[in-house]
């Protein structure tokens, strides 16, 4: 672990963590007798090729914040927290955490099985700093809040996961740490313990400490964090507020599955085969990021080929990342004319009071005639747009509604 940056500085002044430009390489062998020679002579280099599990990663925690990493697997997520905690060392770069820290890394991570309960509670609370006496004021506590019975003075290899965990988690919180390093550990145990544990997170948090967090659950992260570290393919692909970027990976992961589903969107009728008599031209947006509530603004521009084409209509069609079709009025439906003039026209789109949640949208247009039934032209994705706001709510739509709260004693 390093406490100090390469200059020697502690860096910024208010920060808990710092992670400054790290990159993680893993050799690669050819077969496993390559590796097995590079063990007896590290200094043959015997890999085929290197896995750069991290690619300059650079994250500044300040003091007292909580923090959600996540991404998909292989993402480099754990590796990063392996680093931190030192038990890897970074390729290149520098990691440096000020003050008490704890962690909680995969199963099997910090215990020895053989030794009981109680003896790696010892073990375990002597090697994040605590002397035998503090340990012996706190065991009480410990063993209450693990809650696993007769098990605490058996050996940790006869433990279920979920019994590894409770005491893992007992230990990791009751030495007070002022940095707490949490990796999917939470999933193994049962909702109870579950909700227990996110309490005295919650506690620990309002006490001043910062929390580095990954989860496999976004509701978690945007419930639970203040600000969230999206990793790809072993980069920083954003950092932010956690509702934002928990919906911002969301979205991504949903537009992928589209698109491994229909490489290509269409019109939902066929374009008439030979020459089309009308076009569309250019789709623009008035924002691409916007707070629920604010406007929106949909720029169309048409070309008329064949101004003896009739029933001409547009369409905008808003649509969710996953395909999901939200809203989509047109010009016939609603009464409106447009020109069908020969030449280029304008029409624009208007949302006054834009009612999505955070989330990534698409928007679809579409020129048709014969009421809907003909596709002229059909744009795809034409553009697409963001609804970013602190987290308030939970869905795709904001609905104007109320609460009333009754009086059982009220006749």
């Amino acid at each position: 672990m390093n406490n100090s940056l390469p200059d020697g500085t502690s860096g910024h002044l208010h920060a808990a963590i710092e992670v400054v430009d790290v990159t993680k390489d893993y050799p690669v062998y050819a077969s496993p007798q390559d590796r097995l020679l590079s063990l007896l002579k590290p200094s043959g280099d015997r890999a085929s090729r290197t896995f750069r599990a991290l690619d300059g990663v650079n994250l500044v925690v300040p003091r007292g914040e909580t923090v959600g990493i996540i991404g998909r697997n292989g993402a480099g997520k754990s590796t990063l927290l392996q680093i931190l905690c030192g038990t890897v060392r970074p390729t290149s770069g520098s990691v440096a955490i000020h003050g008490r820290f704890a962690a909680l890394l995969e199963l099997g991570a910090g215990f020895n099985p053989d030794f009981s309960g109680r003896d790696n509670v010892y073990l375990s609370a002597s090697l994040l700093g605590l002397a035998r006496k503090e340990v012996d004021e706190k065991l009480d506590a410990i063993i209450a809040f693990a809650d696993i019975g007769d098990f605490f003075d058996r050996p940790v290899k006869t433990y279920s996961s979920g019994m590894y965990v409770r005491l893992a988690f007992s230990v990791a919180i009751h030495t007070e740490p002022d940095v707490l390093i949490i990796d999917e550990a939470l999933s193994v145990g049962d909702i109870r313990f579950q909700m227990k544990c996110l309490a005295r997170i919650e506690q620990i948090r309002a006490r001043g400490a910062t929390i580095l967090f990954v989860s496999h659950s976004l509701e978690q992260v945007k419930r639970f964090c203040q600000t969230a570290l999206w990793l790809e393919g072993g980069k920083v692909k954003l950092h932010g507020e956690a509702s934002f970027v928990a919906d911002r990976f969301r979205d991504y992961e949903l537009g992928k599955e589209q698109a491994a589903e229909s490489a290509t969107a269409v019109c939902s009728v066929s374009p008439p085969s030979g020459a089309v008599p009308a076009h569309l031209e250019t789709v623009a947006l008035s924002t691409d990021m916007l707070a629920p509530f604010e406007p929106l603004s949909v720029d169309i521009s048409y070309n008329v080929v064949d101004e003896t084409i009739h029933g001409l209509l547009l369409g905008v069609a808003i649509k969710g990342m996953d395909g999901l079709h939200i809203f989509g009025p047109n010009t016939y439906l609603e009464r409106v004319q447009i020109p069908m003039s020969r030449g280029s026209h304008r029409v624009t789109y208007h949302i006054p009071k834009m009612t999505l949640l955070t989330g990534t949208y698409r928007v679809d247009v579409g020129l048709f005639t014969d009421k809907g039934l003909v596709c002229l032209d059909y744009l795809s994705e034409a553009s697409a747009f963001t609804v970013a706001a602190p987290y308030f709510s939970e869905g795709v739509v904001y609905i104007p509604h109320e609460w009333k709260v009754h009086d059982p004693d009220a006749a």
